[in-house]
């Protein structure tokens, strides 16, 4: 398959079972303010992901604090992927049949809700209880935000907006964890949730005020559970978006495999300390938010497939030579930043490519399929890479991640179209 379908847009095309086929009601021009859309939607992710990835680093308080044994805190973390998974695929078709707006308020107000109730988390099972509703709530929100940008924004312009929204998640790795970690230390474990709880409310009052909901087709299908399994069967009978989700979960598990066993090996091959894994982490954050903007900016001029596929063979690539190359702590650092440079390349373009697999009114629930599958990658990832790394050594998770970030790139080039 060439980099661009020759075809009308898969947008337009006849899904089966999942209703007649009809001209796409994709937008033209950009939506009214559209710089205040993405900022609000910006916010919404910075505030969703900074509260996902402060739990990490400060489990070890979580435990001490609420006298949690180190065996449970990590299924503080299962539990709150497995809600996201779950109630991303639920709220999918809520959003296709209702609009994106309404679920953005959903579950931005259930997020708040979650958030501000960490006050009465004092032992496990009701800190347990909170991080369960942060996941549900955090499911609703998953391809909500993607799925509006599709919504809103004409084909030419989703690798721009999208690469902005999606910023938000670096930008708390940068500024969000470094914040919480020293909120969590000073004034105990539920304060940071506390800061993004605040956030969020802000995130609330800029949809309710200043988000429209996007004049686009909405599903016209009672909202059943056998309707919604019904939809998705269509969905993933089309040899694309299988492509689409079969990518996405590739994506998810090639990076899990590499990046979770990494800040161990550093430790004990370099003797890189605490302090200095989070230096990295940040010096990553950094390279994400210089890249993603740009990288969805360019895959609008010159197309989706050629940027996710270079991102792809140069990521497999920079794996590959991690455990030659890195023999010190700067080498680790600028080896890093490359690896985030090149992450933060796939991700907004593929996104907005995605956007155009499906007719308007099922762009939600192909959203939520996706973001739910790159959970269970990003959970198998972790799986699979403490046993090869313990029996084997970390080469065999840089060979490993390397391999699945190539079957994504080779996967995307051959088998998805991009639209004109």
């Amino acid at each position: 398959m060439n980099a661009r379908a020759s075809g009308p847009t898969s947008s337009s095309a006849a899904e089966p079972g999942v209703g007649t086929p009809r001209p796409p009601a994709a937008p033209t021009s950009d939506p009214p303010a559209p710089l205040l859309i993405v900022f609000t939607l910006w916010l919404l992710v910075f505030s969703s992901a900074s509260q996902t990835m402060i739990i990490a680093p400060i489990l070890p308080l979580i435990g001490d604090e609420l006298g949690i044994p180190d065996a449970a805190l990590g299924t503080l973390v299962s539990a709150y992927s497995i809600m996201v998974g779950v109630f991303a695929i639920l709220a999918g078709p809520v959003s296709d049949r209702f609009g994106r707006r309404r679920i953005l308020l959903l579950g931005c107000v259930g997020m708040t809700v979650a958030l501000v109730l960490h006050i009465f988390a004092v032992d496990y099972i009701s800190f347990l209880f909170v991080r369960v509703l942060a996941g549900s709530a955090g499911g609703v929100l998953s391809g909500a935000a993607v799925s509006y940008i599709g919504d809103a924004f004409p084909y030419s312009r989703r690798g721009w907006a999208t690469g902005w929204v999606m910023s938000g998640s670096a930008f708390g790795q940068i500024v969000g964890i470094p914040l919480g970690v020293v909120m969590a230390a000073r004034w105990g474990v539920a304060s940071p949730f506390y800061g993004f709880a605040a956030t969020m409310a802000v995130t609330v009052l800029l949809l309710y005020f200043g988000v429209p909901q996007p004049p686009v087709g909405r599903s016209n299908h009672p909202l059943t559970v056998a309707r919604a399994a019904r939809d998705y069967m269509a969905m993933l009978r089309r040899p694309e978006v299988r492509s689409g989700a079969a990518a996405f979960f590739l994506m998810f598990l090639g990076v899990s495999v590499f990046v979770i066993y990494l800040p161990t090996w550093l430790e004990r091959e370099i003797g890189a300390t605490g302090d200095e894994i989070a230096l990295m982490f940040l010096v990553g954050g950094i390279a994400n938010v210089l890249t993603g903007p740009q990288a969805g900016r360019l895959s609008d001029k010159i197309g989706r497939k050629r940027i996710i596929l270079l991102a792809c063979i140069g990521l497999s690539i920079v794996m590959l030579l991690t455990v030659a190359l890195v023999r010190s702590l700067l080498s680790a650092y600028v080896l890093f930043f490359l690896t985030m440079v090149l992450v933060a390349m796939r991700i907004s373009p593929f996104s907005a490519l995605l956007t155009a697999l499906v007719q308007d009114e099922r762009r939600g629930s192909l959203m939520s399929l996706t973001v739910a599958l790159g959970q269970m990658g990003f959970a198998l990832g972790g799986a699979i890479a403490g046993p090869l790394y313990a029996g084997v050594g970390y080469f065999s998770n840089a060979i490993l991640g390397a391999l699945f970030v190539l079957g994504m790139g080779l996967i995307v080039w051959y088998r998805i179209p991009e639209p004109r």
